[in-house]
């Protein structure tokens, strides 16, 4: 039995249908006459307010009620779908979502101000004055704002397989028996004859008079899970029907209201979900969608290795003749099935990128209201796909890069109309992969970087010399320096310098680098490269004194021979000619104080991050090394050379060495080295 907590997966549940909405809602945006997108926000508010009811979040449900009503006017084509109403509903989801994460304490002013937004976007203190057409029925919206004094007359039939899906109509009309004064006549001109009646399927119909102040509304949630199904009519009782003494006659098949109201089996977790959720609960809530054939492919490796196991138990056990040539092929076996295991948990981590972009549809959408610039995103490669805490982790830095995007670099639609250009600014978001990684790009067709600002902006602040001569790429590199700003005023969008230099700090911490392009009055470019996984990675194995470490491999460029002549040669000024250009080398045996004599065949790892080189000089390279990723310990957070630890086949420890700390160190030597002359 499963002992998956039904509010988390609600929760999860919750989070998709709220996604959905929003990415409808953004695409109705584009086009308000768009009636698949209308019905399909309308079905998924439809969904979550009921299954909301279900499990216990009573203020979701309320507040989701509102949203629905709104939409279903539209969808009936009583009000138009406006910008202001799809602004209003976005403002909506994110209180849902409040209401989803939380018990709603504290919100209820938020909420009480977004549904006065959403009441004037779609003019509903002007249609509910309007006088209703003589004769006609009132439409289930217009019934549903107050309760209808005389009471209903409904009439349904449920699918025929109802039962069998695990709907019990006794149930529900023990539920409308709890909004009022019942009724109730079987409608048994459906069933069959005797030899042709199926007992599982549901034969009967049910005529019911149902008297009191009771709304529409409340008769909808009663069959809200199989109304899309069955066949029901719901219409208001005339007033001669339901006159001021009338009493449903006194039924001895009609026990009290207390005696039929069974025990809800979401009862329980009610009061869980009205619980605000802790840290623990939302890690353990986490989960990634797989597709069953990965699965599939899973069990298959996973059915082979125990195949294999089977064997070596019985060499083991002496029930066969065990020599080097059986054992070599069962470790060839299993090194096999090892790799095609690890690969295939891998694929089971990967999240396609469209995860992410479809979040900054919203983000696009909300900068555009807020500037007063119009805007289109566009996205490509959606389909690539990188690991699952890569995603998480990319988030952050891909907002800052939009909003700067969005605030700096588009012009208003008055500057792009004397610039010669279309009123609508873009910003494209692509993603592809390029052997172990994957490029993210964001690029925009604005004003692009204005060098000279951000060399007054530098000299300014003490950044660089007045006149000194910068090249392309380290001056536009200034910009992620922390408190570094060009923006002429600070708003809530930008200018205040902070942002860059921490996309800069996260995009490294990823074990990625950044790029940064520009040019005057055509845009910017932003090229993040990021490895595929951080769990596991091909290294290089070194050693070092005594010790082994292990250098990532996307990193390394090419290995030289450094013999001891050299070495001795280039005390003082740590630095290799490759190719015409000086490169700078470190020491790992001087860094690490090894205390130990330096072989005499000393190699140079020449490792990069983007433009930038630094060779590593090790006393020996071991060979390739695939390397399962350890975070290191708390006692250990502050050693800013090592990205973190793994564990080698002989059962010992090697560090893996932080390639972009190292880059850092190495540059900083080589301009000491430049600055001393």
């Amino acid at each position: 039995m499963s002992d998956q907590d039904p509010i988390a997966a609600f929760r999860v549940e919750a989070r998709d249908l709220l996604e959905q909405i929003e990415q409808g809602l953004l695409d109705l945006s584009h086009c308000l006459e768009d009636r698949a997108q209308i019905d399909a926000v309308f079905r998924g508010l439809h969904t979550l307010k009921g299954s909301g009811a279900m499990f216990g979040f009573d203020a979701l449900a309320s507040f989701t009620h509102h949203c629905e009503t709104a939409f279903d006017r539209v969808r009936k084509g009583l009000a138009p779908a406006t910008q202001g109403l799809v602004a209003a509903i976005l403002s909506a989801k994110d209180h849902m979502r409040a209401l989803v994460d939380g018990d709603g304490a504290g919100l209820e002013a938020q909420g009480e101000a977004i549904l006065a937004d959403l009441h004037a976007a779609i003019g509903e203190e002007e249609a509910g004055t309007a006088p209703a057409a003589a004769g006609a029925a009132p439409s289930p919206v217009e019934s549903s704002a107050a309760p209808v004094s005389g009471g209903w007359h409904v009439r349904f039939r449920l699918p025929p397989n109802a039962m069998a899906n695990g709907t019990n109509p006794l149930m529900l009309i023990d539920e409308l028996r709890d909004l009022g004064d019942c009724e109730i006549v079987a409608l048994t001109d459906g069933i069959p004859a005797l030899p042709d009646l199926v007992p599982t399927q549901c034969h009967i119909g049910w005529d019911i008079t149902l008297r009191g102040d009771i709304s529409r509304d409340d008769i909808d949630d009663v069959f809200i899970f199989v109304m899309d199904d069955m066949e029901i009519s719901i219409e208001p009782l005339a007033i001669e029907e339901a006159p001021e003494d009338a009493a449903p006659a006194p039924s001895a098949s009609d026990p009290a209201p207390t005696e039929i109201v069974a025990p809800q089996p979401t009862a329980s977790p009610v009061t869980a979900g009205k619980a605000a959720p802790t840290k623990a609960d939302s890690k353990s809530g986490e989960s990634v969608r797989v597709p069953a054939e990965r699965l599939d492919e899973l069990m298959d490796r996973v059915g082979e290795l125990v195949i294999v196991q089977s064997r070596l138990s019985q060499l083991s056990s002496g029930q066969g003749h065990v020599n080097e040539l059986t054992l070599r092929s069962i470790s060839e076996e299993i090194e096999r099935l090892a790799g095609e295991l690890r690969d295939t948990m891998m694929v089971l981590r990967m999240v396609p990128v469209a995860t992410l972009f479809g979040r900054f549809r919203r983000l696009v959408h909300d900068l555009a209201r807020e500037t007063g610039k119009t805007i289109d995103l566009t996205t490509e490669g959606e389909a690539t796909e990188v690991d699952k805490t890569v995603i998480e982790r990319l988030a952050d830095p891909i907002v800052h890069m939009i909003r700067n995007a969005c605030d700096h670099g588009l012009e208003t639609p008055e500057e792009r109309i004397a610039a010669g250009k279309p009123v609508a600014g873009k910003v494209h978001l692509s993603a592809h992969q390029a052997g172990g990684e994957v490029l993210i790009t964001i690029r925009d067709d604005g004003r692009g970087i204005d060098r000279e600002r951000v060399r007054a902006k530098a000299e300014a602040q003490g950044l660089i010399q007045p006149g000194e001569a910068l090249s392309e790429h380290d001056l536009l590199q200034l910009i992620f320096h922390p408190g570094f700003s060009t923006a002429a005023k600070v708003t809530n969008l930008s200018g205040r310098g902070v942002g860059m230099d921490v996309v800069k700090r996260t995009i490294e911490s990823l074990r990625g680098t950044i790029d940064l392009q520009s040019s005057a009055g055509e845009g910017s470019t932003v090229v993040l490269r990021i490895p595929l996984t951080l769990a596991i990675i091909d290294g290089l194995l070194i050693r070092v004194g005594e010790e082994r470490y292990v250098i990532p491999l996307s990193a390394v460029e090419e290995c030289l021979e450094l013999s001891l002549e050299e070495d001795m040669r280039s005390r003082g000024r740590s630095v290799i000619t490759l190719r015409d250009r000086l490169v700078p080398f470190l020491r790992l045996r001087e860094i690490f104080a090894t205390g130990t004599r330096p072989d005499p065949h000393q190699k140079i790892v020449v490792i990069s991050t983007g433009a930038e080189r630094v060779g590593l000089v090790v006393d020996q390279i071991i060979g390739n090394h695939q390397t399962v990723i350890k975070s290191m310990s708390a006692l250990h957070q502050d050693l800013s050379t090592f990205a973190g630890a793994t564990i080698l086949g002989d059962g010992g420890v090697a560090l893996i060495l932080d390639v972009v700390q190292l880059v850092v160190r190495g540059q900083q030597q080589e301009e000491r080295l430049r600055a001393a002359g």
